[in-house]
């Protein structure tokens, strides 16, 4: 098992898979990390699609046609509920979408973990996914495709701010 920083490091947006199956262990794995992710006074404001039929995944792939979005095996549908998000007292602010990031992330990671890829997709065509997909009061944030990644899946090395430009102290 990877330590932290070595999920952190290994996770990266996977751009092509194999067609070898997600096993029904690992999607309970991601699952459960997806669950046990913390949100805004524990509101859980989420629910989350699995699409992994053919006519599941045919229409998914309606709503974003890059070619390489079509190489994935299942797909991760995030949803959002405002209606069950936590909303800051002094000026309104709804958490769904900070919730959400969180859950969505530790799917990832959990993913990593198993040795699969992932890649948050969040530019798709959002009237399409709603009408495919339609879930009464909640609104698709992001789709993750994931799945065993294929060996000359191109992984881009890691370019980060230094921690000069992104931490101060005070």
């Amino acid at each position: 098992m990877k330590n932290f920083l070595e999920l952190c490091e290994a996770r990266f947006a996977a751009r092509k898979f194999t067609d070898e199956p997600v096993s029904d262990d690992d999607i309970e794995f991601l699952k459960t990390a997806v669950r046990l992710a913390p949100s805004a006074a524990n509101c859980q404001p989420w629910r989350f699609l699995i699409v992994r039929s053919d006519e599941g995944r045919a229409k998914l792939r309606q709503c974003y046609s890059r070619a390489w979005f079509k190489t994935a095996p299942m797909y991760l549908v995030a949803f959002k509920s405002i209606a069950e998000c936590w909303v800051r007292h002094d000026d309104g602010k709804l958490y769904a979408d900070f919730d959400l990031g969180i859950a969505v992330e530790h799917f990832c990671l959990a993913a990593a973990e198993r040795g699969l890829g992932s890649c948050c997709v969040a530019h798709y065509d959002t009237r399409k996914l709603r009408d495919l997909f339609p879930e009464d009061g909640l609104e698709a944030v992001a789709i993750v495709p994931f799945g065993h990644v294929a060996a000359d899946c191109e992984r881009t090395p890691k370019v980060r701010k230094s921690m000069a430009d992104i931490f101060r102290e005070v």
